[in-house]
Formats: structure tokens, C-alpha cells, sequence
């Protein structure tokens, strides 16, 4: 199984970008996927959640409306659509996959054990 996140680069504050996940040898409609992101010195968070199956979907407070997961069963993908980027929002973004969760929501990075490699978002003047 493997992941594939890409879709980051320089922007600026204001901004957008949509960020791609890709998976292989896993149809991510049956996994559990989320976006999590990491600044530099920072702990690694959680962004945004979409379940398997029914395609639920829970946001970090940061988030405020301005993210917005998605899931395109067709092309095995799920996305994470970026708005209103704040310098705040640099860092490297992550997808992980999960088949099953612990808690009701699934924006805790330790439940997660397929891991993409991370695209880097700087947000940035």
C-alpha cells in the first residue's frame, strides 16, 4: 500500500491550492484518509478527516471554514482543497490512511499507518 500527497508549492496569503492524494493497492473509499500537517518545530496535527464508506467528514478548528476534504471514487483520489491561506498555514502536508479508527473521529496521527511522503504548502509574501 502506498500514498502519494503532491499539489503544494508557494502561494500567497490569501490564496489557494488543492492538494491530491493518491493511494495504490487500497481503494480509498474503504480506508479511513486524513490530512495532516507539519511546521517546522511543530507537532504534526491533524487538518481535516474523511471516513470510509459514507465519506464523513471533521476539520481541525484552525481550519475555520476554509479547507474542504473530498473523496473521487472514480480516480481513487482524495483531495484537500486550500483557501484563504495565512502564512500560518506553512508547512508539509500529509495523507494517512487508516482501515479502522479507534475514536469517532480521526484526526489523531497515531492511529494512522499508511503514510504518504508530505507536499510542502508555504504560504508566503
Amino acid at each position: 500500500l502506498q500514498l502519494q500527497a503532491s499539489g503544494g508549492g508557494l502561494v500567497q496569503p490569501g490564496g489557494s491550492l488543492r492538494l491530491s492524494c493518491a493511494a495504490s493497492g487500497a481503494t480509498l473509499q474503504h480506508w479511513n484518509v486524513a490530512w495532516f500537517r507539519q511546521a517546522p518545530g511543530k507537532k504534526r496535527e491533524g487538518v481535516a478527516w474523511i471516513s470510509a464508506g459514507d465519506g464523513r467528514t471533521y476539520y481541525s478548528t484552525f481550519v475555520k471554514g476554509r479547507f474542504s476534504i473530498s473523496r473521487d471514487g472514480a480516480k481513487n483520489m482524495v483531495y484537500l482543497q486550500l483557501n484563504s491561506l495565512t502564512v500560518e498555514d506553512t508547512a508539509v502536508y500529509y495523507c494517512a490512511m487508516v482501515e479502522f479508527l479507534v475514536t469517532a473521529q480521526g484526526l489523531d496521527p497515531d492511529q494512522y499507518n499508511h503514510w504518504g511522503q508530505g507536499t510542502q504548502v508555504t504560504v508566503s509574501s
